[in-house]
């Protein structure tokens, strides 16, 4: 019988590193995120249901052409013991200045073809109609195919027993591997085989998944009832490790010369006509603090300006160009 080959340092490193990497492949990778936080507040201040429209329209472009992963929509409640951080769309023709943008951003987010089945008719979108698409990576057209599309589950029998129909926005229904209920938006990697008449299931894939292959993947959309549970409430393991608030109040430093340090998820905070001062000022948890204490940076992005108001919406396309340099620095080195 012959002696079995005892391996070299070299080959054990070798088989080692192998290991690792296949370990690491194993593991879901984590992606850095970039959120904003903007108060529902300055829906209040528009002079008609359109232009109310309109500026919700121009935050879910911003949001969608600098890649953002979150809009966190906060109020300025100084007792919010009896109210939910989370938001429940209801059917109510009336709502909040938070409630109608949040309604807004996440109408426009969601791919055109599953907005009927999402979203039931209500007042506060009755002017959507005349605002730009986003045109985002995940709203496909109907002739084109990508790795994955979102849809929404539909109630309707299929061939197959162990399946469930969803609607995907192409000619055809497509089959899922799972059992789910209708009416739920899924995201489906549709793999390489495009025959729609073929008895294929489809995967039901993380709503993660497009991202961790470098895909901006649209934004979700959060609130907070004031500044500090923008803060605690984080849907992010560890919260955010790097927060930045914008004020005419704040430092003045060149982009160019803006260190922000490596992050996993990072914050960018906007005020709303008093600013964010005012939102500290209402906040009982932050009461007495000043904006440094509360914030890593606490930055003008736009210094010199020639109007005496910077509104809400223009400040947020202002300070996200702003930050373009120093953030890719950062993610990249």
């Amino acid at each position: 019988m012959a002696k079995k080959k005892k391996r070299t340092d070299s080959e054990t490193k070798k088989l080692k590193k192998k290991e690792k990497i296949d370990k690491e492949d194993e593991e879901p990778k984590e992606i850095p995120t970039i959120s904003i936080a903007v108060p529902g507040s300055i829906i209040d201040n528009t002079q008609s249901f359109e232009l109310a429209t309109r500026l919700a329209g121009q935050i879910a472009r911003a949001a969608t052409i600098f890649r953002i992963n979150e809009v966190v929509i906060f109020d300025n409640k100084s007792n919010p013991a009896e109210d939910s951080d989370v938001f429940t769309p209801t059917n109510s023709e009336e709502e909040s200045g938070a409630a109608f943008l949040i309604r807004i951003l996440q109408y426009l987010e969601t791919p055109q073809y599953l907005r009927k089945a999402l979203f039931p008719k209500h007042n506060s979108l009755r002017f959507v109609g005349l605002l730009p698409p986003l045109d985002a990576p995940h709203h496909l057209r109907k002739h084109e195919w990508g790795p994955y599309r979102e849809g929404v589950t539909v109630n309707e029998r299929n061939s197959n027993p162990v399946g469930t129909l969803v609607d995907v926005g192409l000619s055809k229904h497509v089959v899922v591997d799972q059992i789910l209920e209708p009416g739920r938006r899924i995201t489906v990697a549709m793999g390489a085989n495009r025959n729609l008449d073929a008895d294929l299931l489809r995967q039901v894939a993380s709503s993660s998944k497009p991202r961790e292959e470098g895909m901006y993947w649209g934004y979700q959309v959060r609130y907070a009832h004031n500044l500090s549970s923008v803060f605690k409430d984080s849907t992010y393991k560890g919260g955010y490790d790097y927060i930045i608030g914008t004020s005419e109040h704040g430092q003045i430093i060149n982009s160019s010369e803006l260190k922000i340090p490596p992050f996993r998820h990072l914050l960018i905070a906007f005020g709303g006509l008093a600013g964010l001062e005012e939102s500290i000022e209402e906040d009982g948890k932050l009461k007495g603090k000043n904006a440094p204490d509360i914030f890593n940076s606490y930055l003008n992005t736009c210094p010199h300006q020639g109007s005496r108001t910077i509104r809400t919406e223009e400040a947020i396309f202002i300070s996200l160009q702003y930050f373009q340099e120093p953030i890719n620095r950062a993610l990249h080195g």
